[in-house]
């Protein structure tokens, strides 16, 4: 049976909507995720910071969080991000460790600016030497 084509529009519009809802008052960095479920459901999520910065969570990782508390899925398909800088930011390293815990390595993760610019990667090249439940 053929993989189902992952919806990249659908996800973009996703992040864009999430990230319109960042709350970034200290780094001004808006960051929108959407994250393709096994089943077909999308889950979006933004940045929201805190004074305490140690204590901010990453739009990829806030979008993870919906999917399963939301759907119930804990496979990634693939994985959206949309932030408004010159270069299409790729998710920070604890992100793609989080992604590892629910994903293969050959996970897309697409990263776009708001004027449209995109970057490809997949978490093996992102995250070549993920931590695993085989190390412990």
């Amino acid at each position: 049976m053929p993989r189902k084509a992952i919806p990249w529009p659908e996800l973009f519009a996703a992040a864009a909507d999430a990230r319109a809802n960042a709350y970034a008052p200290y780094s001004k960095f808006e960051v929108g995720a959407a994250v393709y479920l096994q089943g077909g459901e999308i889950a979006a999520g933004c940045n929201v910071e805190n004074a305490s910065y140690g204590l901010s969570v990453c739009a990829e990782r806030n979008a993870i969080a919906c999917g399963i508390a939301r759907c119930g899925r804990r496979k990634l398909l693939a994985v959206a991000i949309v932030t408004d800088t010159p270069e299409p930011s790729p998710p920070c390293g604890v992100c793609r460790q989080v992604m590892a815990e629910f994903a293969k390595p050959d996970l897309p993760v697409r990263c776009r600016n708001v004027e449209g610019k995109e970057r490809r990667f997949t978490l093996g090249r992102l995250l070549p030497h993920a931590f695993s439940s085989r190390y412990l």
